[in-house]
């Protein structure tokens, strides 16, 4: 009997870790990527909770640890750059991760140690599928049509295969934030801290080291304006405009944003759906249930999804039973991300002076001896009691 046959749509962390662990059960797999070629950079993201020991039944702990972006804490600064306070950063899961690397890295660590036989093909889109009671058929844009026994979209937050095949059980809940992110030069006055800046209006100013030489920066601030949609320098030119005069490091990162090759624009936007498999097709990663980096810890669900999909297909024949026990284990693990504290938005992104002021009253309170355990207890996600499922 020949083995099963997987097309994996999204080569990504989500897909990646489905196209590694499904291959180490037996499978056959290929991966479609809409992307010419590996897409590296992206910003930081980091391995916590259960998904460390996903990592390391990878083997790829200590490889992942090797790529740290060199960050070693996060600090909250005022318009002078001074330090007024400091997230807890002890242990694997502090504010500052003990696996804290960048997602171009993290994504090529995994596609590096793939088992032998994954076939991927880059520069192609999924156009059309067809299901039949034996196989789904997947028909792509390039002209392939791929025969199988599992279609797993990891397309992201905005797939649209998801969209297709799942119309009407999307539900998007936009967070009002919008974010945008580049890669901007280094000086000597950057150092290895997370440092997070605020100011008046919602805005907010990051800037993280990397391991590359560079600073990883975002501009973000609460507003719900689609600027995603428009081309880059529109884009910019409004994010340019909504900044004027946030102080400290702003206009470095917006000189900086002009010339960086990589600058993506995101609104927040939560993904929940009521299932994440239908007949033969299944859903990963943020294309399943994207938190958004105000919740966290996408990465590591991420990577965590694609070991509990081969492990409910490997203890169950049957695809349905098998897709079930899938979401069984992992949504837990997704609710307790997504659950946003109320008012969380509001208190991360002040409008006024008084508001500021509040919210370093709390963040001051947080970080006191006091509460520092409870504050060390909030960047713990993607944590479970629960045994990883067993793959056979």
């Amino acid at each position: 009997m020949s083995n099963p046959r997987v097309v994996v749509s999204g080569a990504s962390v989500a897909g990646l870790s489905a196209a590694h662990w499904l291959r180490s059960t037996g499978w056959e797999v290929t991966v479609v990527e809409r992307a010419p070629a590996f897409r590296d950079g992206g910003q930081n993201v980091d391995v916590r909770g259960v998904a460390r020991e996903v990592l390391d039944r990878m083997g790829l702990f200590a490889a992942v640890k090797a790529l740290n972006t060199t960050e070693t804490a996060a600090v909250f600064v005022d318009e002078r750059g001074e330090v007024t306070a400091e997230l807890p950063s002890g242990g694997p899961d502090g504010a500052t991760a003990e696996l804290e690397i960048l997602r171009g890295d993290f994504a090529r660590a995994i596609l590096d140690h793939l088992p032998e036989g994954v076939e991927i093909v880059y520069g192609d889109t999924i156009s059309q599928t067809a299901e039949d009671e034996d196989a789904v058929t997947v028909t792509t844009a390039g002209g392939r049509v791929l025969r199988a026994d599992l279609l797993v979209i990891a397309e992201g937050v905005r797939s649209a295969t998801r969209d297709r095949l799942f119309d009407g059980l999307v539900d998007r809940r936009a967070l009002g934030v919008t974010m945008v992110f580049g890669t901007i030069p280094r000086t000597a006055a950057d150092d290895d801290r997370w440092r997070w800046y605020s100011a008046t209006g919602g805005r907010q100013v990051h800037l993280r080291p990397d391991n590359h030489g560079t600073t990883r920066a975002i501009l973000a601030c609460a507003r719900a304006e689609d600027l995603a949609s428009l081309d880059r320098d529109r884009a910019l030119a409004r994010v340019r405009a909504r900044f004027a005069g946030a102080g400290w490091e702003t206009e470095r990162v917006l000189d900086g944003f002009d010339a960086s090759e990589d600058v993506y624009v995101d609104g927040l936007t939560q993904i929940r759906m009521p299932t994440w498999h239908r007949g033969r097709v299944c859903l990963v990663g943020d294309a399943a249930w994207c938190v958004t980096p105000m919740g966290g810890g996408g990465a590591s669900l991420a990577l965590t999804s694609g070991y509990v999909l081969a492990a409910g297909l490997a203890r169950h024949p049957d695809t349905e039973a098998a897709l079930t026990a899938y979401e069984n284990w992992m949504r837990p693990l997704v609710d307790s991300v997504q659950k946003l504290p109320p008012g969380v938005v509001r208190l991360a992104y002040p409008r006024t002076r008084l508001g500021l002021t509040l919210r370093a009253l709390v963040v001051r309170a947080l970080t006191s001896p006091l509460l520092a355990p409870l504050a060390a207890r909030l960047t713990r996600v993607a944590d479970t009691d629960r045994p990883l499922p067993p793959l056979a």
